[in-house]
Parts: structure tokens; sequence; C-alpha cells
């Protein structure tokens, strides 16, 4: 039979190997430890400091220990400076700090005992034990405690990488999750092991419709995607034969009833140490901007070089006219050609204004000179211009009498009447154009309406944005699709707002703005 020492001795390492196999909670493990060296030194009180990694060290467990005296001893343990060879330096610093203050609190009534904890030839940390009473330890006792120390030492590094591993796996899923753009962790077979939510939500698919799907069943493309697809890829030998990412982009399908979706993906492997593919992870990123911007960018340039085209072209038939030897021109020829190049001229001027003034509302570079402003004084003095432009039309203009005086830019509403006014003579061949104003609480309304065909149903959403011109009015009339974005732009930095009324008849079409008063 083992004497009851050695039973002891065995019982302990058996504990101290059960922690090590089988706690990897590093809190739970550090109290079990401390619990065991409390009772193999047959200790009243005890604490296991861990050496930081930037430096110093810090109470990790504690047990019959007052928090007051925790506090006043963790100070002294931050600033002890970390050491190539902690073993013998910092450790016997801690040891005899410990032994300082736990003997000034007792007033020499306690002894103490550490324990350095040395895992893989790195000093982790030290249990200190508190005793009420002097004695020395046996050789065998001592060969006990460090095998005790040796394992405990193991068991807390293994636990303190295990919580380094599970923080960052929390910090990877976290950076996941709060990608901005939808991300996919796909196996090497193509199953989807992971999906964040912002490729749930621009899909708008649920987590467990996704998951354990294949990618091809998800990522299905409305037509042909440029570039090649991921299957085919693989089919090739991607990415083991070409370690590039890959990168596709077409018109995803997502479920009724929402429609296929711009996406731009791009496919990177994550491969072992040897080579091998371990996953493949996808961005998926909305690419609706980008495309709106690149038919933006073509609509750009047929409407302007087709606007440009026809002024440049009517001046220089013009001018070639005039200028030729062989014909002596009647002096009303040359002042009605002369007064078309004069036209196309001021034509080409405010498509080129316009131009200017939608650049510098992309850039943010509008600013507003704010006076006082009449704005019935401004509409008569409008009508009255237009009225001589165009006789076949009646320009009236109805403003109450008690209409307030408005702080804006005189200049940039007078760019919005206009534009509004010149819309109504050019959509509408004859009849009134009328400019009128009501009062409302905080701020005042103003409508300029005429009594041409009216705005297509399908056209209203969209008559205030950049570039756009409806289909009838592409055909039928002249224009870049400038105006009426210039209009709301300007509006809408005077803090009001711009809109097409609902009109009462089939005819006729009024666009109403707000300012505050």
């Amino acid at each position: 039979m083992l004497p009851d020492f050695r039973v002891r001795q065995r019982d302990y390492l058996l504990e101290i190997a059960r922690a090590l196999t089988e706690e990897l909670d590093l809190d739970k493990l550090l109290n079990r430890i401390l619990a065991i060296a409390l009772e193999m030194l047959s200790g009243q009180a005890g604490l296991i400091a861990l050496r930081e990694t930037g430096g110093g060290w810090r109470v990790s467990a504690a047990h019959g220990v007052a928090a007051s005296f925790i506090r006043f001893l963790e100070p002294f343990l931050k600033q002890i400076p970390e050491q190539e060879d902690p073993a013998a330096s910092e450790l016997p610093a801690i040891n005899r700090i410990i032994r300082e203050i736990s003997t000034l609190a007792s007033f020499g009534l306690i002894t103490g005992f550490g324990l350095p904890l040395v895992a893989r030839g790195n000093v982790i940390g030290v249990i200190f034990i508190f005793r009420s009473y002097q004695g020395q330890f046996s050789g065998n006792e001592r060969a006990l405690l460090k095998s005790f120390a040796d394992q405990a030492a193991v068991a807390v590094s293994n636990a303190q990488l295990y919580r380094m591993v599970t923080e960052e796996k929390h910090r990877m899923d976290l950076l996941l999750d709060s990608a901005a753009d939808g991300m996919l962790v796909l196996s090497p077979a193509l199953g989807i092991l992971r999906a964040n939510p912002s490729f749930l939500a621009l899909s708008h698919r649920e987590l467990k419709d996704v998951i354990e799907t294949s990618h091809q069943t998800i990522m299905q493309w409305a037509q042909s995607p440029t570039g090649m697809t991921l299957e085919k890829a693989v089919a090739n030998g991607w990415p083991l034969s070409q370690k590039a990412y890959l990168y596709v982009e077409g018109d995803l399908i997502r479920p009724e009833p929402y429609p296929p979706l711009p996406v731009g993906i791009t496919y990177a492997p994550l491969l072992n140490a040897e080579g091998g593919l371990l996953n493949i992870i996808a961005t998926v990123r909305d690419i609706t901007r980008f495309r709106e911007a690149d038919e933006l960018k073509s609509t750009f340039i047929s409407i302007i070089s087709h606007e440009l085209k026809t002024p440049v072209a009517l001046i220089k038939g013009y001018v070639s006219t005039l200028r030729r030897k062989d014909a002596a021109w009647d002096p009303d020829i040359v002042e009605d050609s002369l007064a078309v190049i004069e036209e196309e001229t001021d034509r080409l001027t405010g498509l080129i204004e316009d131009l200017l003034d939608s650049t510098r509302l992309q850039s943010g570079g509008l600013s507003l000179k704010r006076t006082d402003v009449s704005i019935p004084d401004l509409a008569a003095h409008l009508a009255d211009r237009f009225s001589n432009q165009s006789p076949s039309h009646l320009f009236t203009s109805d403003f109450p009498a008690d209409f307030p005086i408005i702080l804006a830019d005189e200049q940039r509403l007078r760019q919005v009447l206009s534009n509004l006014i010149t819309n109504a003579i050019k959509y509408s061949t004859e009849g009134e154009i009328r400019v009128s104003g009501r009062i409302r609480p905080q701020e005042v309304i103003i409508s300029v309406s005429d009594e041409g065909p009216g705005i297509n149903t399908q056209d209203i959403p969209h008559v205030f944005d950049r570039f756009y011109r409806g289909p009838d009015a592409a055909r039928n009339t002249k224009g870049a699709g400038l105006g009426l974005y210039l209009a709301r732009s300007i509006i809408e930095a005077h803090g009001g707002r711009i809109w097409v009324e609902k009109h009462p008849t089939a005819h006729g079409a009024t666009i109403s703005f707000s300012l505050p008063s």
C-alpha cells in the first residue's frame, strides 16, 4: 500500500491533469488550481498573478484575500518592468512585494510561499499562498509542488491560448457581421458555410435558406454575367492553377417579388501552408449606383453631344452662308441670319452655364447670396420679359397683397422661375402661363402652371432627375434635362421643396415649390 503522502501526491497530480485536459475556461481553471494549492500547502488564503503581454502583472484569482489588499497590491505589480529573463528578475520582485505588503498588513503574523508558473520555458504567472505559521518543505514535497506548478502552468497556458483563439474568432465574427458588403464563406466543395447580415439583406433571404446550400443554388444570374462564374473557374482549376482573385459582375436573381440586383462579386481563396484550399471568401457588393453612374454618363454624352451639335451646326451654316463671296445678301437676310446666330449662341451659353451649375452642385460648390427678395415683383418682371419673347402665350402673375418678403438668393430664384416658365412655353404651344403664390404657416408656395398636354404620370417621379427627359419630350422638344434638376437643387438649398401638382383636368401642368417665410 502507498504511504498517505504518496496517495495525496498522486491525487493532486491526477486532479491537475484532469484540469489540463478538461477545463479551458481560464477563470474557472485558475480558481481550481488555487483551491488545490491551498489544500496542498495548508494555506489560509492565496492569489494567482499572471504576467501581462505588454508588461506588468495582474491578480487573476484570489481566495481569502481582502479586496482592499488586492487594490493596494496591483499598482505595484503593474509597475514591474518587463525583463528578458522574468524568472531571474520579475518573479523575485513579485515575491518580495507580496511578502512585504502581507507582512505589514498582518504585523508579521502571516508568511507567504510563491510557486512560479513556467510553461514551455516561459514564465506566465505565480501562485502565492499565505499561511499563519512557519514551516519547511521536504525534498519530496518540493518535488510534488514543482510537478504541480509545472502542470498548472501548462493548463493555464492552454486556457490562455484557448481564450485568445476564442476572442480572435469572436472578433473575426464581428468583423464579418459588421461588413457593409455581403460576405460568404464557402467550402472547397462550394457549399455556403457562413453568410453575414449584409448579404442576407441585399439578397432578401433567410439564413436558414442559405447555410449548407450550394453556391450555385443561391447565386443565380438573370442573364450571362460579365466574367467567368465561380463554378466554371473551379472546373478550370481555379484557384490552385491561378491564385489571383476572381471577379464576376451581373444581375443577381432574388426571391419574388424582389427584382434582380446588380452586384459585383470578388472571390478570394483561403489556402493552408501547404497550398491546399481551405475556404473561398466571396465579397458581394451592390453596384446599382455604379450601374446608374455608367448609364448617366452615357445619357450625358448622348444628350450633350446632340444639344451642342445642333446650335453649332446652325451657327456654322449661317456664318458660311454669309461669308460667300459669290452672293450679295439683302440686309434683312443678314439681320435674320445674325439673329439666329445670336439665339443659338445664347442657347450654347445657357447650356454651358447649366452644366457648370450641375457640376458645382455635385461637388457641393453652389453657394447662396441671400438678400430680401420680393417674389411678386420678380414674377411680374419675368412675365413682361417672356411676353415679348412668346406673343402666343398670355403671361399672368397672381400673388396676395400681403405676400411676404423672402430672405433668399434672388439670382438663383430668378433662374428657377425662368426654367419653369421656359418649360411651360416649350411644352404648351399657346394659352395662359400663370405664376401664382400662396401663404402658408412658416412658408410660402409659388406655382407655375400652363395649359399644355401635361406631364405623363410615369414621368412625374423622374422629372427632377439629372438629364431625365420623358420619351415624348425627347422626341418633340429640345433640352438637356437639366432645368428641373437645377431648380430642385436650388430650392432644396434654400430649405424648401419642389413638386408636380396633381392637375384636376387632363390638360395642363403645374409645378410648385415652397420657401421658408
